[in-house]
């Protein structure tokens, strides 16, 4: 028993050191350019149109984006990183020998979902880090911050891997980041209070698991939101023990990967 813990224990090790080693490699293309995305969307929006908006919800408006352009930048790079790893090690078939070998497939998820939160957490901090230029960042909640940056993360990694289970060719890991999580995330509330939208259209945005993130994220720097903390750390802990059960089962049953 203590020989196959061992065992799990250092591939999951040598796993993290892999996936972090892998992005860090290519850093000018997995780090930097969410900095100067997030430093574009700074500029335009907080700077040229928000002086124009001028406050929202009590805050400045490059105040009250600022969180949401971080957490959107810890969301893509987060999938982004465990969908192409995961594709790519199904791809160059050595995915297999991590199946075979004594390791358990939660080992092997937890592998991956660690690498993407580390990335999503690395980029979060330098997008935070360029903030800094345009506003005074400060924290009104550190652990509620961490928690739920970490949560979302976590979630959105799981969600990589999923996808890239089913994914058939390069192209098909891009589907779900292009209809499905961008357009999530631009209505999630990064650049608007749902509160302004009408009935219909604030009631629907509800039902975007998105939104429940993004502020959080932001009543743990700003200390106020459109949702309860409460309901934002549910629905993040819902969807993580959901979608990390889908993933066992698909790894489980060697979907997409055993032919």
């Amino acid at each position: 028993m203590q020989s196959i813990t061992a065992v799990n224990i250092v591939a999951f090790k040598t796993m993290v050191v892999k996936e972090v080693r892998r992005f860090m490699r290519i850093w000018v293309q997995t780090i930097v350019p969410p900095a100067v995305s997030a430093l574009l969307y700074m500029t335009i929006f907080g700077t040229l149109i928000g002086s124009r908006v001028g406050e929202m919800d009590g805050h400045r408006y490059i105040d009250f984006i600022v969180p949401g352009i971080i957490m959107m930048a810890v969301i893509t790079n987060s999938y982004g990183n465990s969908v192409s790893s995961f594709f790519g090690a199904m791809f160059q078939k050595h995915l297999e020998e991590l199946l075979v070998a004594p390791v358990h497939n939660a080992v092997i998820l937890a592998g991956f979902v660690v690498g993407g939160v580390c990335r999503g957490m690395l980029v979060g901090s330098l997008v935070a880090v360029v903030s800094l230029f345009f506003t005074r960042l400060h924290v009104e909640n550190p652990l509620i911050t961490i928690a739920v940056v970490i949560l979302t993360s976590t979630l959105f990694s799981i969600g990589g891997v999923i996808n890239s289970v089913f994914a058939k060719g390069f192209d098909d890991i891009s589907i779900i980041p292009n209809f499905v999580l961008t357009p999530l995330t631009y209505l999630g509330g990064i650049f608007y209070s749902i509160h302004l939208l009408p009935d219909f259209w604030r009631g629907l945005s509800y039902f975007n698991p998105v939104l429940y993130m993004i502020n959080g994220f932001r009543y743990g720097i700003l200390g106020r939101s459109d949702i309860s903390i409460g309901w934002s750390f549910l629905v993040i802990v819902v969807f993580i023990v959901i979608l990390a059960a889908i993933a066992l089962r698909l790894l489980n049953k060697g979907v997409g990967i055993k032919t």
